[in-house]
């Protein structure tokens, strides 16, 4: 009798849809949460942060470990192609202004394959060690730089969305809900407003330094940001390759980002269409018999599950029969459901 009483008041908490809801139906609806993935944007725990005892850490502490990596690679690439390339500072020509400056702004302006021909090799060795230079970089920015726009990019999207909801009272769970919801629109607004600064201030920056004129700077920036480089335009002064060395590495990033988020987006777009047109679709008689895995006339919840993930895209017939033989490899009792009992004996075998 007490155990009833103790589950009487608790059956009242439950919201009404679920009181009604058939007791199997229920169990099936019960889940825990899938493990973390390995990447959550640790901004989501600014506001835990923020409740905490300061912490005096360097700058190199605060970043994220995946851009860290990206800090060191770089640093090493242009390290070790600055190096190099001051030492063939005699078998490059062109208009130089200083040799470590021309080397740096060289050697980014090779990885980048901007390639303006403001500066170029003149002899077999510079021209092989270009060449090297070149493949490297394009590796590094592909595997390695990509993935540090791709950070920076979800850190301004996370405070872009705060901003959005400022005078709304929201937690981080719900800031999170709605990261994971509308990612890649917001990271095409974010990737399309920083293009768009670094298109202005690279054309501010070519007027008054370079003293070109606005079709021209206009024309020098989309000539570089799309790697084209012409060469008729380019940075000529000290004060330009300082500036250039920054502006050409992360303008030719942004725009390769981009074109990936805008990549992204439709095929998201059109992943969702996809599944709001497989959830309108009214069942038939066909429908059923393939969605009957095990042939025994009816179609349970999971199978039924199954099909409509199949039909959507997201599995496929290979994913289903992996998982399946690795359940039927954990059934060890071949009972057609899992215990610790199972998991004991094939961890032991």
């Amino acid at each position: 009798m007490a155990g009833s009483n103790i589950k009487q008041p608790l059956l009242h908490q439950l919201p009404k849809t679920l009181q009604n809801v058939d007791p199997r139906r229920r169990r099936l609806r019960r889940h825990k949460s899938a493990p973390m993935a390995e990447f959550v944007p640790g901004e989501m725990n600014d506001i835990k942060e923020d409740q905490s005892l300061p912490r005096y850490k360097s700058i190199l502490d605060k970043l994220h470990p995946s851009f860290r990596k990206v800090i060191l690679y770089l640093v090493i690439y242009l390290a070790i192609g600055t190096t190099c390339f001051y030492f063939f500072q005699n078998q490059i020509q062109g208009k130089k202004v200083n040799g470590v400056l021309d080397s740096v702004y060289f050697c980014v302006v090779t990885m980048t394959t901007v390639g303006y021909g403001d500066l170029v090799p003149n002899s077999a060795a510079a021209k092989l060690l270009a060449s090297f230079f070149v493949f490297s970089g394009m590796a590094l920015v592909g595997m390695v730089l990509s993935k540090g726009a791709d950070y920076l990019v979800e850190k301004q999207e996370t405070l872009l969305i705060k901003a959005l909801h400022m005078r709304d009272k929201v937690g981080p769970s719900d800031i999170l809900e709605e990261f994971e919801t509308n990612k890649i629109r917001y990271k095409c607004f974010v990737i399309t407003a920083t293009l768009v600064v670094l298109l202005v201030v690279g054309m501010a920056f070519l007027t008054k330094v370079e003293k070109l004129s606005t079709i021209d700077a206009f024309y020098c920036v989309c000539s570089t940001i799309t790697t084209l480089g012409y060469g008729d335009k380019s940075f000529s002064t000290k004060a330009g390759r300082i500036f250039a060395i920054f502006w050409i590495l992360t303008s030719t990033l942004c725009l390769a980002q981009f074109f990936l988020y805008v990549a992204e987006f439709n095929t998201e777009r059109r992943q969702k269409e996809l599944v709001k047109w497989v959830l309108s679709r009214r069942m038939t008689n066909v429908d059923l018999e393939e969605a009957d895995l095990d042939n025994d006339g009816v179609v349970g919840a999971a199978e039924f599950v199954v099909y409509k993930l199949k039909e959507m895209g997201k599995i496929n017939q290979d994913d289903v029969s992996l998982l399946l033989d690795e359940f039927e490899c954990l059934d060890v009792d071949q009972s057609g459901t899992l215990s610790t009992t199972d998991l004991t004996l094939a961890q032991s075998s």
